[in-house]
């Protein structure tokens, strides 16, 4: 069967859960990836209460939607992070603390490594689970101390970005191991501003923690494209790491040419940039080559919409987003397509 498709509920947090759930299922949609904020899903409250758990799990059953992952990109982008005033607007009260930088890495560090006993407690209770010891899924950011220093003038010494592959494994790796403790995989969308933000940077990462079985990716091919990265190659190269994947679109080399990849300090949709997020389908990504490579290498989680075209409705092009991939998703042949010339079967 064709994957389910999900709807990724992180630009949705100003809407209670209780409101965008049946908006999901009358676009149509299968499930949500939660996001650990608004109040989609509770870090806390998933790890110590079995009600808070139950009516989730009530609230979806009764949309008729499901999940498969949740998702901590802003606490986790505080864990390798070079703290600043921006942080405080994303973070939860109780990780930005006194705003103090070590402290908020540290909480930041313990509400992730939380987060994977939440995720194992939640999806232990997932109705009609089949499996409750197949691994749980976690998908989020790490951060980065070395993002700063990418394109730098004074230079950025690569025993200076070793540093900062050393920082990531020193603080990822007792995260790791509480994942591990769980059941759970930490799902790293690479993406400008974190540890890993292309292939080879990806692989630097793996290599920091020593290939922690616990640590693999979100696919998302729009923070790739832009960037030049094959983002195809990808999937093929990270076969047996690819944990979810994102369906989101970008487009590049529309703008003005005024602005380069950098993004000249503009704001997203701005008509002068040269690339920006756009609908599933409405961009520059083959959807298609990715449907392939993910077959190939026998990807069979949900695609999960995550939705970023600040030009469209976030309503019309959710529901666009699915028509789209539901006419593109396709389950991979059983057999070969030449079997049926062998006369002797």
């Amino acid at each position: 069967m064709p994957r389910p498709i999900t709807l990724f509920t992180g630009q949705w947090a100003d809407l209670p859960l209780s409101k965008l759930a049946p908006l999901a299922k009358k676009m149509g949609y299968d499930g949500l990836e939660l996001a650990c904020w608004g109040d989609h899903f509770d870090v806390d409250q998933a790890a110590t209460s079995e009600k808070y758990i139950s009516d989730k799990w009530q609230l979806l059953s009764d949309n008729g939607l499901t999940c498969f992952a949740i998702s901590s990109h802003l606490v986790g982008q505080a864990v390798c992070d070079l703290i600043d005033e921006r942080h405080k607007l994303i973070l939860p009260p109780d990780v930005w603390g006194n705003g103090e930088a070590e402290g908020v890495r540290q909480r930041a560090a313990a509400k992730l490594a939380l987060t994977a006993k939440a995720a194992r407690r939640f999806f232990n209770a997932k109705p009609g689970a089949k499996d409750a010891k197949a691994p749980v899924t976690v998908n989020g950011f790490t951060g980065s101390s070395i993002w700063h220093s990418i394109y730098a003038f004074p230079p950025t010494s690569q025993s200076d970005w070793e540093k900062g592959y050393v920082d990531f494994a020193k603080r990822f790796g007792p995260i790791l191991e509480s994942f591990d403790k769980e059941n759970a995989q930490f799902a790293l969308e690479v993406h400008p501003t974190e540890i890993a933000f292309d292939i080879v940077s990806a692989q630097r990462a793996l290599e920091a923690v020593k290939n922690h079985p616990r640590f693999g990716f979100n696919y998302d091919p729009s923070h790739l494209g832009y960037q030049g990265v094959d983002y195809v190659k990808f999937i093929r190269t990270f076969s047996k790491r690819i944990f979810h994947a994102h369906m989101k679109d970008v487009w590049w080399g529309h703008g003005d040419g005024t602005v380069g990849v950098f993004g000249g300090h503009t704001s997203f949709g701005d008509a002068r940039r040269a690339w920006d997020f756009r609908s599933v389908g409405r961009g520059d990504i083959r959807f298609e080559d990715i449907i392939v490579a993910l077959n190939d290498i026998g990807y069979a989680g949900p695609l999960s919409v995550e939705w970023e075209d600040i030009r469209m409705d976030r309503e019309h092009g959710a529901a666009e987003s699915l028509t789209f991939l539901r006419k593109l998703d396709f389950a991979r042949s059983a057999i070969a397509f030449d079997a049926a010339f062998n006369t002797e079967k």
